[in-house]
This record gives structure tokens, C-alpha cells and sequence, in this order.
């Protein structure tokens, strides 16, 4: 007994710090009242978080990537790299006044492919349709660290390795060579987009559901019908003989948070994929096979989740960087009330929110 009692307090003990270290975030809780920690997303008092029938916090979900997807990766980069208007480097989140100024301009959106259409530009209203809208959010952009908002400096071997990688999207002054399907880039030929670029917002096609079992968790992306399988049961990784594009996972539970550590990935596809506002140009930024990817997933409330994703790779990166942002089952509660209408031209198909079963 008195061996039990001492080796029990450690346990306890240990518990109770993995709830400080997962429910904290910058000196603040992640829940109660809107902050930056948990992105101005509210968990209401009292708020219960469910379980699944074996004891396991319950994350599943329909959720929507796409409802971030016009916040810049980098800090300011759609005002440096595109000639946009002037933007502070220093501020990481919009004043309540200027996000209120967003939702206002975002809830008086029109269906442009139906405007279009209207007016007899059928082509453009076909392109319009192509991409799906976003919604406004308080954070200026996706990474939170580096705390400059920017992606740190590649190594010297990852620009030796940038100028190899087979792009369809050429810089200026290129003209590339296209032999055969393999000299397009991995996203224009649907191998994959990469992580952890496979897990930010893109410009459509932005359905990600979250399915749970005993001891497993699956993503499904609707992009490229990607399908990342989480173990939670304590298995240890596979040797590093078995490398995938989007690595492989192993999972467990801090408190309510899904703590997801990805090794084993096959080099290939770019790290980051220009079709994450506010990249790099070019879809040249390289991985090594020595990529490891940190996520953390916290439920807020019925609606909302946090994620984060924390990106290492020595061979290619002088340091981590890390990105995180908000998804829901819907807009979040402040534009719910004046959903904006859909930009898809009648006739063209679905959108990725229709066939996601979101909004």
C-alpha cells in the first residue's frame, strides 16, 4: 500500500500538468472567453465536451477548411508580394473594429456567377465558380511562429534541392520541359499536396471530416480524397523502410486535445503548395525524408475546433514554424446570422460545401 500511494500521487500529478500544458496557450486558457489563444472563439460557461461511447473525447465532425482560406500564410504577403495596399509586419490579429469592418463587407456579397451570368459573361462566371468563398477571421496570418509571422530561411541544401523539383508553375524567366505526366508537380497531377500544406486552407475543395474508432482517428480531405489514418492505441511507428507522401501518424491525448505526431515521410511533393494564400511562389519548397509535422486538434465548442500544426525538418528549414487556425461546422457565430451566398453558378456542379455536407 505504502508503495502504491506514492507511485499514484506521480500519476495524478502527471495528469494534472498535461491539462495545464494543453489548456494554456501564451499564458492564457484556450477555454472560456474570446482571446488570442483560442482564436476570439468563445467556450460557452459550463460547456460540457462530449465523449465518444468508449470514454474518448469526441471530435468528429464535418468541418470546413475553406472558411480561412483568404488569410495569408506569411505575414503581409499579399501586400508585398502582389503590390497590395500598406500592412503592418507587427500586427498578428485585426482590431475588433477592423474585423467588424470584414464581416460587414462579407455579408453583403453577392453570388457573382449568377451576376455574371445576368449579365452575359458566362465565362467569367465560370471561373468564379471555381473557387469557393471564405470567411473573415481575427488572425492577419496562418503562422503563429516564427512571432514575424514568416517562414524561416531555407538551408543551403534546400535551395540546391528547390532548383530540381519538377513545377508546373514557372518562375520568371523558365521555360520548362514537359516530357511526360511525371515532369508536372504533385498537385497538378492529384499524387498529393504534401503536408503540411495538405492540412491548411486552399482555395476549394475544402471538406475535412474527422471519423473516430477505439484506438484510431481518421482525416478524410476531400482534396485529392487524401485519407490520413491516426493510431490512438499506443502502437509505435513503423521502421523507417515505410516512408508515405503524407507520412504516418501516431496519436494520443492530452486532456481533450489530439496530439498527433507524423514521421516517415517519402520526399516529393512541396512542402508548402502555392495554393495556400499568401506562399512562395514557384511550388518549389522541398521536404527530406526526415520531416516530422506536430498537430494539436482541441474542440472549443458544438461548432468550433482549433488546430495547429508545428513543422520541422533540419535538412531543409534553419528552424520550425509552426501554423494555426480555426475550423468549424459552420461560420463562426457572428457571420452565421448573414451567411453569405454561394459563388458557384447554377448548373456547374456542386460545391466542395455541398458535397462535404457543410453549410
Amino acid at each position: 500500500m505504502h508503495g502504491i500511494m506514492p507511485m499514484m500521487r506521480r500519476v495524478l500529478l502527471g495528469v494534472a500538468a498535461t491539462a495545464i500544458f494543453v489548456t494554456v496557450t501564451h499564458g492564457q486558457s484556450i477555454f472560456g472567453p474570446p482571446s488570442e489563444a483560442n482564436h476570439f472563439i468563445e467556450t460557452p460557461k459550463g460547456w460540457v465536451h462530449p465523449k465518444t461511447p468508449w470514454g474518448e473525447p469526441d471530435i468528429q465532425a464535418t468541418l470546413n477548411m475553406m472558411q480561412a482560406a483568404n488569410v495569408p500564410l506569411e505575414r503581409c504577403a499579399n501586400s508585398y508580394r502582389f503590390g497590395g495596399p500598406p500592412c503592418d509586419m507587427n500586427q498578428a490579429w485585426w482590431t475588433e473594429a477592423e474585423y467588424k469592418e470584414r464581416v460587414a463587407a462579407a455579408t453583403g456579397r453577392v453570388d457573382q456567377g449568377r451576376d455574371l451570368i445576368a449579365k452575359g459573361e458566362f465565362g467569367r462566371a465560370l471561373l468564379t465558380g471555381v473557387t469557393d468563398p471564405a470567411t473573415p477571421q481575427r488572425q492577419t496570418n496562418l503562422i503563429v511562429d516564427p512571432p514575424n509571422g514568416l517562414l524561416p530561411e531555407l538551408t543551403a541544401e534546400a535551395k540546391r534541392r528547390a532548383l530540381d523539383m519538377g513545377s508546373s508553375w514557372s518562375l520568371p524567366g523558365e521555360d520548362p520541359v514537359y516530357d511526360n505526366a511525371l515532369d508536372f508537380d504533385f498537385w497538378d497531377n492529384c499524387r498529393s499536396r504534401g503536408m503540411p500544406s495538405s492540412m491548411m486552407p486552399y482555395r476549394y475543395n475544402g471538406g475535412f471530416k474527422i471519423w473516430q474508432a477505439p484506438g484510431v482517428v481518421v482525416f478524410d480531405l476531400e482534396m485529392i480524397h487524401d485519407a490520413r489514418v491516426i493510431y490512438t492505441d499506443g502502437r509505435p511507428p513503423l521502421t523507417p523502410a515505410h516512408k508515405q507522401y503524407m507520412g504516418e501518424s501516431r496519436g494520443h491525448w492530452e486532456g481533450n486535445t489530439l496530439v498527433i505526431e507524423t514521421t516517415n515521410y517519402k520526399e516529393g511533393p512541396p512542402m508548402i503548395n502555392l495554393a495556400v494564400v499568401g506562399s512562395p511562389a514557384g511550388n518549389r519548397f522541398p521536404v527530406s525524408d526526415r520531416l516530422k509535422t506536430t498537430e494539436r486538434v482541441t474542440r472549443l465548442n458544438d461548432d468550433m475546433w482549433l488546430y495547429e500544426i508545428k513543422t520541422e525538418d533540419p535538412v531543409i528549414l534553419t528552424r520550425a514554424f509552426t501554423v494555426r487556425l480555426s475550423r468549424g461546422k459552420h461560420d463562426r457565430p457572428e457571420l452565421q446570422r448573414h451567411k453569405p451566398l454561394r459563388t458557384r453558378p447554377p448548373g456547374s456542379g456542386a460545391t466542395s460545401q455541398d458535397r462535404a455536407g457543410i453549410g
